[in-house]
């Protein structure tokens, strides 16, 4: 499978570079499997397009404030992006001063290194230092924070929303409450989940009057989500191994709505990557699952709990980009998305939404 016949062209002010004035202001493309055709409206229209008895699977993963400066004694800066921690697969669960991390530049976060780490205007924090203590096999690095008090309670403080790379800005306070659904409860993503984005309280309040009901899933979302496929094949490309759970809440969810006859709605690719992921090992039925995945969801594959997909718009030959064409067809997607570009759609992360029935 060639990763050029997943390539479209997106002018850049189509980049979305900040969230709207509120988060259901976004505009809703839904597109219809069946009938191969696409219809566009505002996000409030998914109240009219879920039914009672849907199930809506959303991600409470929690993006925390992963992007850390520091400082050479040569004076020059180090950005350091914490990617997960050590000492554990739940970061709820980890000490947090031990990590694995992105660095960048890299050259200039060497193996024995020990870096003076700032705070969120620049300066310099007392008594506040990461140590690098080797390289990773993938290019990052192991490093060590040591800082005063609670690590969590430092990264909290003094580090910075991971907003993704195509967003040409620092990040700004609005961000902190912005870049996160309003589900989130269990801190450990570096990335938003970001169809989540444009849900409020208000909506899921009239969306559970309207008798559809929302269970929740974990899956911690790493820097890999914007890795573009780099080789020819698809299937040659190495995906990121991200952290899951999927509890005996959700567990009893999900079967009780299949007994009823409810689609399974995810909220996203994460959400579709975790119940596939899943679903890999219940041979004899669904149960409760904490677990690492690398599953690269592309055309063929053939999926067991999905049956509504509601995503952003994805980055040209990427991996999200193949899933949403596994789950709708690649003709009918990129058709969508040319007619997404042309008809002004914001992209990407801060963007607008499509609902794929």
């Amino acid at each position: 499978m060639r990763i050029d016949d997943f390539d479209y062209a997106l002018p850049p002010e189509r980049i979305a570079q900040r969230p709207t004035e509120r988060r259901d202001a976004s505009r809703l493309l839904v597109v219809d499997r069946v009938a191969a055709t696409w219809t566009d409206a505002l996000f409030p229209a998914i109240e009219e397009r879920l039914l009672p008895g849907d199930l809506l699977v959303v991600n409470e993963t929690e993006v925390f404030p992963a992007r850390l400066r520091a400082r050479r004694a040569s004076g020059a800066e180090v950005e350091i992006l914490l990617v997960r921690p050590a000492d554990g697969d739940d970061p709820e669960a980890a000490e947090g001063r031990q990590w694995d991390a992105m660095a960048g530049p890299g050259r200039k976060a060497r193996a024995g290194d020990v870096l003076e780490l700032l705070d969120r205007s620049g300066a310099s924090a007392p008594g506040a230092t990461v140590a690098v203590l080797g390289r990773l096999p993938s290019g990052g690095r192991r490093v060590r924070l040591e800082v005063p008090g609670d690590p969590w309670d430092w990264i909290e403080t003094h580090g910075h929303v991971p907003l993704p790379p195509y967003i040409d800005r620092f990040d700004e306070p609005l961000d902190r409450e912005r870049y996160q659904t309003v589900f989130a409860r269990h801190r450990g993503a570096v990335a938003a989940p970001t169809a989540g984005l444009h849900f409020t309280p208000e909506l899921l309040a009239r969306l559970s009057e309207r008798g559809v009901r929302r269970v929740a899933i974990t899956l911690h979302v790493g820097p890999g989500t914007f890795r573009p496929v780099t080789t020819e094949r698809a299937e040659d490309h190495v995906m990121e191994a991200e952290w899951y759970r999927i509890g005996s809440e959700a567990i009893s969810a999900l079967v009780d709505a299949r007994a009823r006859g409810g689609r399974i709605v995810a909220v996203g690719t994460t959400v579709v990557r975790a119940l596939e992921s899943a679903a890999r090992g219940w041979g004899s039925g669904p149960v409760p699952v904490e677990a690492w995945t690398d599953l690269f969801i592309r055309p063929g594959h053939e999926f067991r709990w999905v049956d509504v997909l509601l995503t952003n718009f994805h980055l040209p030959r990427s991996t999200l980009l193949l899933l949403v064409a596994a789950f709708a067809g690649g003709e009918l997607v990129l058709e969508a998305y040319r007619h997404a570009v042309r008809s002004g759609y914001r992209f990407y992360s801060y963007g607008d939404a499509m609902l794929i029935v």
